[in-house]
């Protein structure tokens, strides 16, 4: 059987993604790995940094696919949009050619970022100085490992915050290193500075209207292979 390696960052995505595909646990598994299908699904945390030893853990792949959400460069980006690159940017120098999956048109360039871009004037000069479309901090590292084993590789992400908002860097924060969300972190952020509660539900409502569309999209390539 085909098998599509899908690596996400977060829990969240992770969960949300398994939820919207009809995906299931795999049992015993210490983090975030679901199957169904033609589909894995794995979560390796922000930066890719779990990437080695979870992956070890899932079925050898024939296409591997950076997957989740993204922040918006280009201004006419709205959330939800798909961003599907032809290639994947970082910073100071590399890039990494990305394959072609059914029934997705790509475009333009991703670029993967080492930490938050938290401010739209930030992302206003990421945007002039590399051209990219989107931003994130994992695709690079992901197509990389795979281009390094010969495997296939494309990222298909959506937008959860448009180029006119950050992310601000205490609701970063609250995302561990393997990828989970402190539950408890979040509430002494939410305390101590009261707009981050608006933040957090707008941000909230991005990435739900994101990993709807990214489900989708993984779900014509499921179907495609199957």
């Amino acid at each position: 059987m085909t098998r599509v390696l899908v690596v996400t960052a977060v829990e969240l995505e992770a969960r949300g993604l398994a939820r919207h595909l009809g995906l299931a646990r795999v049992a015993g598994s210490p983090w975030p790995h679901f199957r169904g299908g033609v589909l894995e699904l794995i979560c390796v945390g922000p930066r890719a940094a779990h990437l080695e030893p979870r992956v070890a853990a899932a079925a050898p792949p024939s296409l591997v696919i950076s997957a989740g959400v993204c922040g918006a460069l280009a201004p006419d980006l709205a959330e939800g949009n798909l961003v599907v690159p032809e290639a994947v940017v970082s910073l100071p120098v590399g890039r990494h050619a990305t394959v072609a999956v059914p029934g997705l048109r790509r475009a333009g360039t991703l670029v993967t970022v080492n930490g938050i871009v938290a401010t739209a004037e930030l992302k206003a000069r990421l945007w002039v100085e590399t051209g990219a479309l989107a931003c994130d901090m994992e695709s690079a590292p992901i197509l990389s490992w795979a281009a390094a084993r010969g495997l296939p590789a494309a990222v298909v992400r959506a937008v959860s915050d448009t180029a006119s908002r950050g992310v601000s860097p205490d609701l970063a924060a609250v995302v561990e290193p393997d990828g989970r969300v402190r539950t408890a972190r979040a509430v002494r952020v939410a305390l101590s500075r009261p707009r981050a509660i608006a933040e957090a539900m707008t941000l909230r409502s991005g990435t739900n209207a994101a990993l709807k569309a990214v489900a989708a999209a993984l779900a014509q390539i499921a179907r495609s292979r199957g």
